[in-house]
């Protein structure tokens, strides 16, 4: 999508962090870190938001928990815990039409968060 950000981070229009990348999948720092490690990850292709998933969508599924996995692992967060959020629309606190997944994680955290 053209007017969407991570399409463009996608796409090596805008410049990112990158942490991994996969055939589907992409996963860059967050400009604005919650925690000492946050990641995001996202599906290279476009969906708006987890309302917009089908039941024909597991893949994307698939792929960007399989990235979610890797990136703790690759960012030493695995063993002791980590958060994986994904905000949808306007009140969920979504900036960004773009489905993606926040990996938060590198020191306690707590609930609700902070």
């Amino acid at each position: 999508m053209s007017d969407c950000l991570f399409c463009a981070i996608v796409a090596g229009d805008v410049p990112s962090d990158r942490v991994v990348e996969t055939d589907d999948t992409y996963a860059f720092r967050d400009i604005n870190p919650a925690a000492p490690v946050h990641v995001l990850v996202i599906p290279k292709r476009h969906v708006p938001t987890v309302e917009h998933l089908e039941p024909g969508d597991a893949d994307v599924l698939a792929a960007c928990f399989a990235t979610i996995q890797e990136v703790a692992r690759s960012e030493g967060i695995a063993d002791d815990g980590y958060r994986v959020v994904a905000n949808v629309g306007r009140h969920g606190g979504m900036t960004i039409p773009h489905l993606h997944f926040h990996v938060i994680g590198g020191r306690p955290l707590r609930w609700p968060p902070e």
